[in-house]
């Protein structure tokens, strides 16, 4: 069913309020008008073209007004889409140059010398490895937003045991947290099943463990907690690291959005993580915010419908 437009709806809401007091006044506009009894006089007759006449000319000209609103609306949202998409080509352009170039510059320089010192070869090569890895994920990345934009109605749902996805996510990175001195304190309760794609669901958990790691800071403590409601499942993801300034937060769900670059890079961030984190959750029937912990730290809290 093709849904309505805004102006539709503005033009059949006013359209039915009119008519059903038009129909009120007309039968009951003398008060010893018990039901439907029949017109006697010559005015009853009078009113009743002469509301039909208001009632076609209002809607003659509400919908002449619908249409201009729809017309302003679609062009509003067309300028804002390309605008859009033009921010992000440039985004992406920009952040493929970066590892592309690198790759490139360290295989020229390579075949450039056929008698380079194997140690330094090696070196160079690890390097390109690296770049291609980052450039890779940022592939990935993309690919899933690209899929949540364009085809999220055709993305496969089954039941998913979040608890479990948790306890998998822990273990895989259990090094990364052990080199940081880091702990995730997981106090998810075991069953928590969530009827979506299992695929963003694990990246919204993924998304904002690596996120912690890479920024919370060393020797700090990543806590997880749920609270379920009657339709879904409230969850509480923080750390007690750093933080971020306040005038950050409302945008780090943006998508190539990062607050040091440089640091970003360094850590091999995508730029693109929080905003999947984001829209996965738009996807599964919920909202998510972010703010700073008293104590220190970020602290995310979302929801997730359970069907």
């Amino acid at each position: 069913m093709k849904k309505l437009s805004e102006g539709r709806k503005m033009w059949l809401s006013v359209m039915g309020i009119f008519l059903i007091y038009s129909i009120i006044f007309i039968l009951f506009e003398d008060y010893d008008r018990k039901w439907l009894a029949p017109f006697n006089e010559v005015s009853d007759w009078h009113l009743l073209f002469f509301t039909i006449a208001v009632l076609c000319g209002l809607a003659i000209l509400l919908y002449h007004y619908a249409r201009q609103m729809d017309q302003r609306i679609q062009k509003e949202q067309t300028e804002r889409q390309t605008i859009m998409r033009r921010e992000l080509t440039q985004n992406i352009s920009h952040e493929l140059k970066t590892p592309v170039a690198s790759i490139l510059g360290y295989m020229e320089t390579i075949l450039d010398n056929p008698d380079m010192e194997e140690k330094t070869r090696q070196q160079f090569i690890k390097r390109s490895h690296t770049q291609a890895e980052q450039l890779t994920a940022l592939l990935q990345d993309l690919s899933t937003l690209n899929r949540m934009d364009y085809s999220a109605q055709a993305l496969d749902r089954e039941p998913t045991d979040i608890s479990q996805i948790v306890k998998d996510l822990i273990d895989e990175t259990y090094l990364r947290l052990a080199a940081k001195g880091m702990t995730f304190d997981n106090r998810l309760p075991d069953g928590i099943t969530i009827l979506g794609n299992a695929s963003l669901l694990y990246g919204i958990f993924r998304n904002l463990t690596d996120n912690a790691i890479n920024y919370a800071g060393e020797r700090t403590v990543i806590t997880l907690s749920a609270i379920e409601l009657a339709d879904r499942w409230m969850f509480t993801f923080s750390d007690n690291g750093i933080g971020v300034a306040e005038e950050h937060l409302p945008r780090l769900f943006e998508r190539f959005y990062r607050i040091d670059k440089g640091r970003s890079r360094q850590m091999g961030g995508t730029g693109l993580g929080l905003a999947i984190v984001k829209n996965a959750v738009l996807l599964h029937g919920g909202t998510i915010f972010v703010r700073n912990n008293a104590g220190g730290g970020l602290c995310f809290n979302f929801g997730l419908k359970k069907k």
